[in-house]
């Protein structure tokens, strides 16, 4: 029986060899040719059959886009509160999410709660599973307390397979536990490789537009944290999420990186429990440190993580460094804590020369907006001095290489949930200062570092 034949197309530039280069004889690259499957004839597309993954809607006409109908999009609540607020308000009919993350952090256990609370308000939900057995996931079941969960589950690995059953009993929601165990039949190379997770992939969202079958895919991450496969695979599906947190400690976030029916950067706060992953409805109390009084080197900043503020406790300790300092940062970008150092010494004359500068945020949660810069600032300064910023006292905004403070995004609901936790005392960015006073909040507007720093030392 002759053998298919393959081709070997360059991720780069798009051209094609018929056996594997180590350099791309296109564009000269290296380590780009992958395997692909050559088309089937003349006009023909492996992914079109017989009306198979035809299109969700009818082929129209062209027309203007004040003349399209705007309708919004169906949502299924999954009954999870916290993974409803990152998909954007529940499970989109013909949606395909991307769910990755490390290793024995909750993937699947998130899931199957996600399947089995969907199957109690009367969806039908299929879990296709590739790692495991039917009787491993049964018994997870059984650890979580689902008790008599009528969640179809399917053991298999053949991609064709999986879409006949997909197709045969017509799920509302189906996971793909993994996208990496997948293979098709339509190529020789083994499962979890570029081309087959590319491929698998495209047919199931093909399917999922084509049926209206919402489709979940898992997807495992490399060493360095990012999705395991081609970059293809997060353009292809409607959301991406990244499962996140450390495995010594019992709390989980859910981010969404990209949304086509939500906002990104939206968080879900999990803790794990013995019966599986459950909401925390008060996220901010996670990252906060209690203290019975204030301590140096501590700063509470008011962080926005999608919708979302989020209170955070930014830690700094300053020390005697000797000839070559060290500057440490753990949930913060250490090139712009060597910056904020420099601004800080030439617009404020606290000088850190000399000193070993670490600085934590508390809990384990990543901060990438420059909002962060004023509440570090403090801590270092308050590390320095060895004085302790007031009780109740939170700070926000960005902070220039002039010395100026710039406001933050959103500043009116920052500074309404700090006053909702009970903080008394804010130093933020003049444009962020309410027209109304805020009960509760005595607000310091600063435009500048050397302001900011005046106005704490007024405080205490």
């Amino acid at each position: 029986m002759a053998k298919d034949k393959t081709l070997y197309s360059c991720t780069e530039c798009g051209a094609s060899s018929p056996r594997w280069l180590g350099k791309c004889p296109g564009c000269g690259a290296w380590n780009t040719l992958i395997e692909t499957v050559p088309d089937a004839g003349p006009g023909k597309n492996r992914l079109s059959g017989a009306g198979q993954y035809a299109g969700l809607a009818q082929a129209q006409a062209v027309m203007p886009l004040a003349a399209i109908e705007a309708t919004e999009v169906a949502r299924t609540p999954s009954g999870i509160e916290e993974l409803d607020r990152v998909l954007g308000g529940g499970v989109v009919e013909g949606g395909v999410v991307l769910i990755g993350g490390d290793p024995g952090i909750g993937k699947s256990t998130l899931l199957l709660q996600a399947m089995d609370a969907l199957q109690r308000v009367g969806l039908p939900t299929l879990y296709v599973t590739g790692e495991e057995s039917g009787a491993q996931v049964a018994l997870r079941s059984r650890r979580l307390g689902l008790e008599a969960s009528q969640v179809n589950v399917l053991a298999e690995i053949q991609l064709e397979k999986i879409l006949a059953t997909i197709e045969a009993t017509q799920p509302a929601v189906a996971v793909i536990d993994s996208i990496q165990t997948i293979y098709s039949d339509q190529l020789t190379s083994a499962p979890g490789s570029v081309a087959q997770v590319r491929e698998c992939a495209a047919h199931l969202t093909r399917l999922a537009k084509a049926t209206g079958i919402a489709v979940v895919l898992v997807g495992h991450v490399t060493k360095e944290g990012a999705l395991a496969g081609p970059r293809v695979l997060e353009h292809m599906v409607d959301t991406v999420l990244y499962f996140e947190g450390d495995t010594h400690s019992s709390f989980r976030l859910v981010r969404a990186i990209k949304n086509r029916f939500g906002a990104v950067n939206e968080i879900g706060v999990f803790a794990m429990t013995e019966r599986g992953l459950k909401g925390v409805a008060n996220p901010s109390a996670i990252f906060l440190s209690q203290h019975s009084e204030p301590v140096p080197g501590s700063c509470v900043l008011v962080t926005l993580e999608g919708t979302r503020p989020l209170l955070v406790e930014i830690q700094a300790l300053v020390d005697g460094g000797g000839p070559s300092p060290r500057r440490l940062s753990v949930g913060l970008e250490r090139d712009r804590l060597a910056m904020l150092l420099a601004v800080l010494h030439r617009h404020a004359g606290v000088a850190c020369a000399d000193q070993d500068v670490f600085v934590n945020a508390v809990g384990g949660v990543r901060i990438s907006e420059p909002a962060a810069d004023l509440a570090v600032m403090l801590s270092i300064t308050s590390s320095l001095r060895g004085r302790a910023l007031p009780k109740g006292f939170i700070a926000f905004g960005e902070v220039g290489l002039a010395g100026e403070v710039r406001p933050a995004p959103r500043g009116q609901e920052r500074l309404k949930e700090a006053a909702k936790l009970g903080f008394s005392v804010a130093v933020v960015p003049r444009a962020n200062a309410p027209k109304k006073p805020i009960p509760g909040l005595e607000i310091h507007a600063v435009e500048r570092v050397d302001e900011a720093m005046a106005a704490v030392r007024g405080l205490g």
